[in-house]
């Protein structure tokens, strides 16, 4: 009976070292993406609001469903506090449109399919599963403030209630 060999993972050396350094005061790496109608969209859009840039794995996933579905459940209190929220996946334009028409979602959803964002933002990194290492989105959430420099960083996110306890921390 022949062996199994079992093949294993290789990464480059960038995707190993890659983490989040970004922190609070720096300035936010500029971007563009298109959103679910293919309308290209971009950090400066919306310089003079603050803006919550919410990294997440996968459209219609558990979490990113949680996550996604409370950041709309407060999207009024978001926009009373002169806030956009934007959340990025390496999904395409046409699965954030059926994400958002099958959840409701009232707040914009851009597309990373090249994870370039994702990477400069230190959020594509090698993760592990039931023992398997594979590349994907580490779910971290940044708060940029109207002139476009970072207020807060929220790293290895929960996604039940993380939506509340950003709001929270806008409006101290």
């Amino acid at each position: 009976m022949a062996e199994k060999i079992k093949e294993a993972t290789v990464f480059n050396q960038e995707d190993i070292d890659r983490k989040v350094i970004l922190a609070a005061g720096d300035i936010a790496p500029e971007f563009s993406l298109e959103n679910s109608d293919g309308v290209s969209i971009s950090l400066r859009d919306f310089r003079g609001k603050n803006v919550v840039l919410y990294f997440y794995p996968k459209d219609n996933t558990p979490g990113c469903t949680t996550e996604a579905c409370e950041f709309s459940a407060n999207y009024d209190e978001f926009i009373a506090n002169d806030t956009v929220i934007v959340g990025v996946s390496p999904d395409s334009v046409k699965s954030h449109s059926g994400f958002i028409i099958k959840q409701n979602l009232k707040h914009i959803l851009l597309s990373d399919i090249n994870k370039d964002v994702a990477k400069a933002y230190g959020v594509w990194q090698v993760r592990k599963n039931y023992g398997k290492e594979y590349l994907g989105i580490v779910r971290t959430t940044f708060v940029i403030d109207k002139e476009g420099k970072i207020a807060k960083v929220y790293k290895s996110v929960k996604a039940a209630g993380h939506a509340a306890k950003v709001l929270a921390d806008l409006v101290k």
